[in-house]
């Protein structure tokens, strides 16, 4: 695979040249491969949301490159319209974002303005309202009598409409219970496997992280602490714990286990799959009796 979206040193400074300038993001040089999905992770104030802005121009660095397909975005300023279809960023509670009549011109915005046929952007909205779980009853209903969950499903499905490159999450699941949580993800992960896009995925919850993503970046105060596969950067765990992120709870039960004697091997990161290791490094006695 090769890289689709890259930044080279990339730097960006609050309030530069006054006395509470803030350095946010702090020479990252990162390359994210076609076809994957990947974690993005830090404790508050680390720099995550404002390094992703930097991914499709909606904020400038103040020094270094962010290289999309290897050209940077920010050398011919005529193509930023074409830079931002192609990478699509949806925003941590994005229903705030909506504001059309109906959900359907909602979801047709981008593909419009992207100067599309009536006939492709009719083919977009409908699949992409299908990828968000939602049927299409809901076109012809103003977003604002959906519930949040739903709102938030539309939202997303503006971003996904646009076929973008690479598609960036800031907190999806932010604010819905369990189910919900897993249902979004779900959908996401169905999207990504059907479309083989670029997935990036910033969130505070470990466990999705290590369920979900291929690899991880950790971006702390500001800077990349680590990128790599997603159970390498998980075995650090003392290391992340002292940065304030908590490890995936499974994760955590593995590596006590272990420091007690029982090796279950490679992580694993949902509790059917822990059970199973269990059962393997613990067989049940013949006969029924005790393990």
């Amino acid at each position: 695979m090769s890289a689709i979206l890259e930044t080279r040193k990339l730097c960006f400074t609050y309030q530069k040249d006054m006395p509470d300038e803030k350095r946010a993001v702090n020479d990252i040089s990162v390359a994210f491969e076609s076809g994957e999905t990947v974690g993005i992770i830090g404790h508050t104030g680390s720099g995550k949301s404002t390094f992703v802005q930097h991914l499709n121009g909606l904020l400038k660095p103040t020094s270094g490159q962010v290289l999309l397909g290897g050209q940077d975005i920010w050398q011919n300023k005529d193509r930023m319209r074409e830079f931002r279809f192609r990478v699509g960023l949806v925003f941590q509670y994005p229903e705030y974002q909506l504001f059309e009549e109906t959900v359907y011109r909602d979801v047709a915005f981008g593909p419009r303005n992207m100067g599309l046929s009536t006939e492709e952007i009719d083919r977009r909205v409908r699949s992409a309202i299908a990828f968000t779980g939602l049927g299409e009853s809901v076109l012809d209903r103003s977003p604002f009598d959906l519930s949040g969950g739903q709102k938030r499903r539309v939202a997303i499905a503006g971003v996904l409409a646009m076929e973008p490159d690479v598609l960036v999450l800031d907190e999806p699941t932010s604010g819905l219970d369990p189910a919900g949580r897993r249902l979004m993800l779900d959908q996401i992960r169905d999207y990504h496997e059907k479309c083989g896009n670029t997935v990036l995925i910033v969130s505070h919850s470990m466990d999705d992280v290590a369920r979900y993503a291929d690899r991880v970046m950790v971006i702390n105060e500001g800077g990349l602490f680590c990128y790599d596969e997603t159970d390498r950067v998980f075995e650090q765990a003392s290391t992340l714990e002292g940065m304030g992120l908590a490890i995936p709870t499974i994760t955590d039960i593995m590596l006590r286990l272990r420091e007690r004697g029982v090796n279950l091997g490679s992580p694993v990161y949902t509790v059917d799959e822990l059970v199973e290791r269990i059962g393997q490094a613990l067989p049940l006695r013949k006969g029924g009796g005790k393990g």
